[in-house]
């Protein structure tokens, strides 16, 4: 679950983390308003949505006046900010940052996240923080420094200063920026994020240090346990697809290909869209129904597939352990009925009351296409849809 910047900062300031002050504004009067009651002459205008890159699509400017905030927050609320962590068509602007200026002496880099080949977090920092953050990684990864965190003991000072001297903090700023990482450290664990990132974190001319920016992720696995976190949650920014899906606990990702998949396991559902791919098909969707698929569950999984107009076919690829096949059978039968299905169907299931579960599909006198490895299944698929395009 991703949210917002100005979420993101109530959550640092909370911890204690230096941010600057800030109001949310929903319409241009609220941010007319916001700017007054913050003060000051310089106030920064920032689109709130759930991509990066906002400020070199237009989303983020600076106001030197009370009307010239007034005719920013005009220009950015409902314009298709486009950046390149969003599609080409953008995301539409629903809601602003107001923020007072900042000094900005010098901008830096820093962010948590899981390191799962050392299954530690880590946190990484660079000198070179900013808007070009992902050029820097790509032609100098050696000005990305990263400490791996022992989650028994926390980040330590020595670890916080290995940043803070490779991020090169003046020595007067040191011991507040060790200060900063240990907070976003615990800010990190205690809301069981799985990105934190602060891009740009300043030096101000003051010498203090402050995080302009910030932009988090949790894991969803989690989120019972961090009610005030859902609360965040902002439908507008997300696929209605994956929306629909997570009422029924199906795990649903929208993909740009026509074949639409219906597979138990996340592993099963990753390969399955590697062998569709492999035989120069492009998967539609990634959808686990997981291991206690009913009918139902069944059924508007595929009303959530055939709702993107891009399906051409669908495959089923079950693994029957504590799924059975039998039941899965019957759920595609009472899904194709309910949908009135006219693309075409691929079934392919092994596993427990296997031979129940084909017999049942073989006398539901629905035309289900049946395949006995995944290879042919892929195979199928790729085929039934190529002919139905012909």
């Amino acid at each position: 679950m991703k949210i917002h910047e100005y979420q993101g900062k109530e959550i640092l300031r909370s911890f204690d983390v230096p941010v600057p002050r800030g109001i949310p504004a929903f319409t241009v009067q609220e941010a007319v308003e916001a700017a007054q009651k913050l003060g000051g002459p310089v106030w920064v205008v920032k689109a709130q949505i759930h991509a990066g890159g906002r400020g070199k699509g237009g989303g983020v400017k600076l106001a030197r006046s009370v009307e010239e905030v007034r005719a920013l927050a005009t220009e950015i609320l409902g314009m298709q900010l486009v950046t390149h962590q969003t599609d080409a068509a953008g995301q539409k602007v629903r809601r602003l940052l107001i923020e007072e200026g900042a000094d900005i002496k010098k901008e830096y880099y820093v962010s948590a996240v899981t390191d799962r080949a050392t299954q530690r977090v880590a946190l990484m920092a660079s000198s070179e923080g900013g808007m070009d953050i992902e050029e820097v990684a790509h032609a100098t990864p050696e000005k990305i420094i990263k400490v791996f965190v022992d989650p028994a003991v926390g980040l330590t000072d020595a670890q916080a200063k290995e940043l803070a001297d490779g991020m090169t903090v003046p020595a007067a700023s040191t011991a507040e920026c060790i200060d900063v990482l240990k907070k976003l450290y615990k800010v990190y664990m205690d809301t069981d994020a799985s990105l934190v990132e602060i891009n740009p974190l300043v030096l101000e001319g003051n010498g203090h240090i402050k995080a302009l920016d910030a932009k988090f992720n949790f894991d969803p696995n989690a989120l019972f346990r961090h009610p005030e976190l859902v609360a965040y949650r902002d439908l507008d920014e997300e696929d209605q697809a994956e929306i629909e899906a997570s009422k029924f606990d199906l795990a649903y990702i929208s993909l740009d290909g026509n074949i639409g998949c219906l597979v138990n396991g996340a592993g099963l559902a990753m390969a399955t869209m590697d062998t569709i791919k492999l035989f120069g098909g492009e998967p539609a969707n990634f959808l686990d129904v997981g291991g206690g698929a009913t009918a139902e569950k069944v059924t508007e999984a595929f009303k959530i597939m055939l709702k993107n107009p891009e399906v051409k076919g669908i495959l089923v690829n079950i693994f029957g352990g504590i799924m059975k096949c039998d039941t899965i059978a019957g759920g595609v039968i009472a899904a194709c009925k309910a949908v009135n299905l006219s693309v075409p169907l691929v079934v392919r299931m092994k596993g427990t009351n296997e031979d129940l579960g084909k017999k049942m599909l073989a006398d539901s006198g629905l035309p289900i296409i049946a395949a006995n490895t995944m290879a042919e299944a892929a195979q199928a698929a790729v085929k039934a849809v190529s002919t139905a395009k012909a």
